[in-house]
């Protein structure tokens, strides 16, 4: 059986995200939790967060192999974006995207 758990509206660029996704996915859950630990980057602060949530739903229904659980399906998906603008030269403007993102993971 599949444990899912999702950040949505995440404040980070999924591309810095998903770098780290790919990191985790298809390992054990202790493992990826090991791996992100380690990692500097402030999106493996917002995965690791996401990960002991989906290994807490798999407590909560009783899963019946805690320690064999693996992460199945790491997701991170492009929401909605700020769009700011920048004044340039010439009297031209820039927009700046502030971009949202999607977390979702899945183990099993």
């Amino acid at each position: 059986m599949a444990y899912k758990a999702s950040h949505r509206m995440a404040r980070i660029n999924p591309r810095k995200v998903r770098l780290l996704a790919d990191l985790i996915r298809g390992k054990r859950v202790d493992d990826a939790l090991a791996i992100l630990k380690f990692q500097p980057h402030r999106g493996a602060r917002m995965l690791e967060k996401v990960l002991t949530s989906a290994l807490g739903n798999a407590e909560d229904q009783r899963a019946p192999n805690m320690a064999g659980l693996v992460v199945t399906d790491a997701r991170v998906d492009g929401g909605p974006s700020f769009k700011r603008v920048r004044p340039r030269a010439r009297g031209m403007a820039h927009v700046l995207r502030k971009r949202f993102s999607h977390i979702r993971i899945e183990i099993e």
